[in-house]
């Protein structure tokens, strides 16, 4: 069994306001990710993406594209090591 990575992505642009949660929730499905995106006060969003490498690589290239009327300026990544990431057992929009 391969090993779950964790991430935390800071998305950055036009990105409240375009469903931009709700379409990063339906890739995150897609691609079997746990985790959350939620609206940040600064207007940024914040992505916690828990899976298998390859899939939150491809979720990571999707973020900098995000849905047709977001306007993404830049994603920046990092590891994620909380432990708690076992509460998270379903991709949420918070």
């Amino acid at each position: 069994m391969t090993a779950l990575v964790a991430r935390r992505f800071i998305v950055s642009g036009r990105v409240q306001g375009v469903y931009f949660r709700a379409s990063a929730r339906q890739q995150a499905v897609q691609l079997n990710i746990r985790g959350y995106a939620r609206n940040l006060p600064d207007g940024n969003v914040e992505v916690l993406a828990i899976g298998h490498a390859d899939a939150v690589a491809a979720l990571e290239k999707w973020l900098w594209q995000g849905p047709p009327s977001a306007r993404v300026n830049a994603v920046a990544g990092h590891d994620h090591d909380h432990d708690d990431l076992e509460h998270h057992t379903a991709f949420n929009t918070l």
